[in-house]
């Protein structure tokens, strides 16, 4: 990597941001990188210049001229709407936020690179998925609503920017999802709940990518510039019953549609925010294949993801005897369970309920 690179961070208000951020700002070659968010970050930014900008405003195009910025990358695409507020402006700051940014950098001749976290998230989860996606595949049901629809969407402007602008690498990182002691999203949302619920019936494949090989596959892609689509993830799977016995979590299997009601429910605590996408992903999975960021882009994740799931479960705070109390009210909340049964934990963690059949 040349001397002298400035690098553009959008989303740096959010932990991941934030903490990548400030790694890059030390990072060889890199002379100045500055971050985007229309929120100051709540922690150390290091010798990163913090700029309060909204990427919806074509005043990012001021940004990115007036430093001469040569590199972006783009991780202000959210999964849960936190500080952003509804569900309307979650969608506005992921779509119509990336589409002023990609305007931005197609303007800017200074740009030569440009680095896009996005999820796996785009293929969807469904019964006709298969084994394992490569990045040439397509969801077998298109996403509709939701973060999978603006993943679908930012991705389709991405390709359309790098067809306009040939002269800039464009790496677009379809990152699993993403657990650490530090990573607030659905998914480490749904985990730390005190009992946890799962779908009857279904024992789903999971994937993820450590927190720390998330910066690491971030710093490596502005440092080496290898244009193309990528997976990342972490090496092997765990089904959600291992994943729950390695965290130690007591789980209760409920009907797909009392999992969906239990997450409204729940939405308005903003303990968890059970999705229609997180619930179809714990109900079939996902697994995609990594030979191309191994072979193609050079990288390989320090943690498997049963080593990521292991240190995830040591941040975890004990359920205890909240679980009784939790399946109490959610007993209560849900008058087509039945009371439940006061069994002791199965060998597998569980919980049952008694009534609970399909």
């Amino acid at each position: 990597m040349g001397a002298g690179r400035t690098v553009l961070i959008t989303g740096v208000s959010r932990d991941l941001g934030r903490t990548f951020a400030r790694r890059l700002a030390s990072a060889p070659g890199v002379d100045r990188v500055f971050g985007v968010d229309v929120i100051p970050p709540r922690g150390d930014i290091g010798d990163v210049t913090f700029v309060r900008a909204d990427i919806r405003n074509p005043v990012i195009a001021k940004v990115i001229a007036k430093e001469d910025v040569d590199t972006v990358v783009h991780m202000s695409v959210i999964a849960t709407p936190g500080s952003a507020g509804a569900r309307g402006t979650m969608k506005e700051l992921n779509v119509i936020g990336t589409m002023q940014l990609l305007a931005a950098c197609q303007k800017a001749e200074s740009v030569r690179q440009l680095v896009v976290k996005s999820s796996t998230t785009a293929y969807g989860a469904s019964s006709r998925d298969p084994a394992m996606f490569t990045e040439d595949m397509q969801p077998r049901r298109a996403p509709r609503t939701g973060y999978a629809k603006d993943v679908a969407e930012v991705e389709g402007y991405v390709r359309g920017f790098a067809r306009r602008r040939p002269d800039v690498a464009v790496t677009l990182l379809r990152c699993a999802n993403v657990i650490g002691p530090e990573v607030l999203s659905p998914l480490t949302s749904y985990l730390r709940l005190p009992v946890i619920p799962t779908v009857l019936g279904f024992d789903p494949r999971l994937q993820v990518l450590h927190e720390d090989d998330l910066h690491r596959v971030l710093q490596h892609a502005v440092q080496e510039g290898v244009p193309g689509t990528f997976n990342i993830a972490g090496a092997g799977l765990l089904v959600l019953s291992q994943a729950l016995r390695r965290l130690q979590r007591p789980s209760v299997p409920l009907p797909s549609f009392a999992v969906g009601t239990m997450g409204s429910a729940l939405r308005p605590t903003r303990k968890a925010d059970l999705s229609p996408e997180l619930l179809a992903f714990l109900t079939y999975g996902r697994g995609v294949d990594t030979g191309a960021m191994r072979e193609v882009l050079g990288f390989d994740p320090t943690y498997s993801t049963e080593q990521a799931f292991a240190e995830f479960g040591t941040t975890l705070a004990p359920a205890g005897g909240r679980a009784d109390r939790v399946l109490g009210a959610l007993a209560s909340r849900l008058p087509d369970v039945q009371e439940t049964s006061r069994r002791p934990a199965a060998a597998d963690g569980s919980l049952s309920i008694a009534g609970s059949e399909a």
